[in-house]
């Protein structure tokens, strides 16, 4: 049974627009080889960095979601490590209900008028604090 998983990679800045994208197209590739399904990539673009990382300030963000086994998620990663230009990437399981590109919002909530069970025990905030009043 495949896990959604999603893929925090952190690019060279220097590296050029073509370079990024056959990362990720290699990336979606080793996916779908190992029987998963691509989700979305959602590029974040260059952000700077809370330290340098070999030497540099800035990075090229990429997020990349996908439903696969494990075994294709360890040979991503075993890829991505040994990849130029890819200075870090972080796999994680998304969590349920979280919602990303190509995946559905949460479901919209219908609202009542009625108030929360525990609302009614709260009478305090309903007093008036005001010295004049209690007077």
């Amino acid at each position: 049974m495949p896990n959604d998983y999603e893929v925090l990679l952190m690019l060279d800045p220097e590296m050029t627009e073509a370079r990024q994208e056959e990362i990720i197209v290699r990336a979606r590739e080793l996916i779908e080889n190992g029987g998963g399904t691509w989700v979305g990539h959602d590029p974040w673009g260059r952000r700077k960095l809370a330290f340098p990382v070999d030497k540099k300030t800035d990075g090229i963000y990429h997020l990349v979601q996908f439903d696969a086994e494990p075994e294709a998620l360890d040979e991503l990663t075993r890829i991505l490590k040994i990849t130029d230009g890819v200075m870090r990437h972080l796999a994680t399981v998304r969590v349920k209900g979280s919602h990303g590109p190509g995946r559905p919002g949460p479901e919209p909530v219908e609202s009542t008028d009625r108030q929360p069970e525990y609302a009614g025990a709260n009478t305090r905030s309903q007093e008036t604090s005001d010295p004049e009043e209690e007077e």
